[in-house]
C-alpha cells in the first residue's frame, strides 16, 4: 500500500495536539507573523511544543509564511525562518517569490519549502516551474479536475498536496483581490474580509433585478472523501484538510474521519495507534452543504440561501401544534435547527423533546412539509469536547538470555539486563506477574502489543 500524508489545520497548539491525537501525519499552522490567517498567530515556544509532541509519532509540523511581503519584511521574515529551522519545524509553505529567491540562492536554512496554494498552483507547467527551482512539495489549486491532477502528478517529480476538505473560495487563491478593493483588507496579507459571503443583487445590463440581496457568491464547502482513493492513484501524496481558524471540535471530527476513509486506502506515515472514543460524522460539523468542485465536473456548487452551516438534513416536518412541532428524528435539547424560507434561513432552539415532538424556545412560524435541518448537535459536540483520544506507540517486550528487550513498531530497540534473584516458588505466578506488569504503560505515549519470554526468569 501506498503511503499517504493526512496534512490538519491548527489554529494553535492545543489543536494542533488534538488533531495528532486523532491521527493526523502533520499539521500546518501559523507564527507570529506572515500568515494567510492573521488572525490565529502562535508564538515560537507554543509551535516548539508542537514540533516536539508531533516528533514523537514521527508527525510533521509545516508552518505557514504564506502571505506577500514588502521589501522591508524579508529580513524579519528571513530571521523567523531561522528560527523555525532552529526548533525543529519540517517545512515552510511560501507564496512571496521574494523568500522563494532567496531559497533558490540557498539564503534561507535547509529546511524544505512548500508552494502555496496562493501561488496559483492550476498548470503543470506551474508545477513544474517549482520543482526545477527546488521546492519540495506544490499545493495544487482547488479549481482542478481528477483528470488534471493526474496530468500533473504523471508529469512531474514533485510531491504533490490536494486540499479534500474545507472552505471554498469563489476565486483563485492568492489571485483573490475583492476584499482589498471593498475595504482595503488583502487576502494576499492574511486579511480577508470573506467578500464572496456577503448579500448581493444581480442585475442585468438594462437594470433589471434578477436575483435580490442573496448569497450569490458564497460557495458549498469541499468534500472529496468519494474520491480518496482516486486521488490516491493519481499520485497525491498528501491530503489536507481546510480550516486554520476553525474550533478544535471540529478538527478532531474531521481528522477522525478523514483518518479511517485513507486507512482504507493507504498506510499513514507517522506512527501510533488512534482509537477514537466518538464517531466522526461529517455532516455533524460546521458545513455549508458540501461539493466536490471541479474534480469530476463543475457541478452545483453555490449555496445562493446562506454562508452560515446547516449542518445535517434530518427530514420535513410532519405536523404542527400550537406550542410544538413533529419530525421523525431524534433530537435532544439544545440542538440548533434550522430550514429556509423563500430563500431565507430561519431557525430555533430546542427546549425539550418528547419523542418526535419538539418544543422550541420560541414557537416559530413553521409549516408542514418544511426540511429541517440540525446545525448544532449539542450532544455530539459535547461528547467531541469531553472526547479524551489517545495516541499510542505500539511496544513488543522480549525476554531472552538475561535481558529485556523493548522494540517499537518503527523497529527502534532498547536492550536492558534483568538482574538475577532468588528463585522464585512459583515460577508460573512469577511469569504471570513480570507479564502483567510489563503490561501496565499507564498514562504514557505507549501500549503493550506483546511479551514474549524466551527463557527462565532468573528471579
Amino acid at each position: 500500500m501506498k503511503k499517504i500524508e493526512l496534512l490538519a489545520p491548527a489554529k494553535d497548539k492545543e489543536t494542533a495536539f488534538a488533531a495528532i491525537d486523532c491521527g493526523a501525519d502533520a499539521i500546518y499552522i501559523g507564527a507570529s507573523d506572515f500568515g494567510a490567517r492573521h488572525a490565529v498567530p502562535n508564538s515560537l515556544a507554543d509551535i516548539k511544543k508542537v514540533v516536539d509532541y508531533a516528533h514523537k509519532f514521527y508527525a510533521k509540523v509545516h508552518v505557514t509564511i504564506n502571505t506577500i511581503l514588502s521589501d522591508d519584511e524579508l529580513e524579519q521574515a528571513h530571521e523567523l525562518i531561522q528560527k523555525l529551522y532552529e526548533i525543529g519545524v519540517d517545512a515552510i509553505i511560501v507564496q512571496d517569490t521574494g523568500l522563494l529567491q532567496l531559497a533558490v540562492e540557498g539564503k534561507l536554512p535547509p529546511i524544505p519549502v512548500h508552494a502555496s496554494t496562493q501561488c496559483d498552483n492550476r498548470t503543470l507547467e506551474k508545477v513544474k516551474f517549482f520543482e526545477n527551482i527546488g521546492v519540495s512539495r506544490v499545493i495544487l489549486a482547488r479549481e482542478l479536475s481528477l483528470e488534471e491532477i493526474r496530468n500533473i502528478c504523471a508529469n512531474t517529480n514533485v510531491e504533490i498536496e490536494t486540499f479534500i476538505h474545507g472552505a471554498l473560495c469563489v476565486s483563485y487563491s492568492g489571485q483573490c483581490y475583492m476584499s482589498y478593493a471593498i475595504g482595503g483588507r488583502s487576502a494576499n496579507r492574511g486579511e480577508c474580509a470573506q467578500a464572496c459571503r456577503k448579500k448581493y443583487t444581480l442585475v442585468d445590463s438594462e437594470g433589471n433585478i434578477i436575483a435580490k440581496d442573496r448569497y450569490l457568491l458564497s460557495l458549498k464547502d469541499f468534500n472529496a472523501s468519494r474520491h480518496i482513493e482516486e486521488l490516491i492513484k493519481a499520485g497525491v501524496k498528501s491530503f489536507k484538510i481546510e480550516g486554520r481558524l476553525k474550533d478544535i471540535n471540529y478538527v478532531k471530527n474531521v481528522v477522525g474521519y478523514y483518518r479511517r476513509e485513507i486507512d482504507k486506502f493507504a498506510e499513514k506515515i507517522s506512527s501510533g495507534q488512534v482509537e477514537l472514543d466518538f464517531e466522526p460524522d461529517l455532516s455533524k460539523t460546521f458545513n455549508r452543504g458540501y461539493t466536490d468542485y471541479f474534480l469530476d465536473g463543475r457541478k452545483r456548487c453555490y449555496n445562493f440561501d446562506t454562508p452560515k452551516s446547516t449542518g445535517e438534513k434530518l427530514g420535513k416536518v410532519t405536523r404542527v401544534n400550537r406550542d410544538s412541532f413533529e419530525i421523525n428524528a431524534k433530537v435532544s435539547p439544545q440542538d440548533g435547527l434550522c430550514w429556509f424560507v423563500n430563500g431565507e434561513m430561519q431557525g430555533c432552539l430546542v427546549n425539550r423533546a418528547e419523542g418526535n415532538k419538539i418544543f422550541p424556545n420560541k414557537m416559530p412560524p413553521l409549516k408542514a412539509g418544511t426540511l429541517i435541518y440540525r446545525n448544532q448537535d449539542f450532544e455530539f459536540e459535547r461528547h467531541l469536547k469531553n472526547s479524551r483520544v489517545k495516541r499510542r506507540i505500539g511496544i513488543k517486550f522480549e525476554f531472552s538470555d538475561g535481558c529485556l528487550s523493548v522494540t517499537d513498531e518503527d523497529g527502534n530497540s532498547v536492550m536492558l539486563p534483568v538482574l538475577s534473584g532468588d528463585p522464585p516458588k512459583n515460577p508460573e505466578k512469577m511469569r504471570e506477574t513480570f507479564i502483567a506488569q510489563l503490561k501496565k504503560t499507564g498514562e504514557s505515549d505507549f501500549y503493550c502489543k506483546s511479551v514474549d519470554i524466551r527463557n527462565e526468569l532468573p528471579f
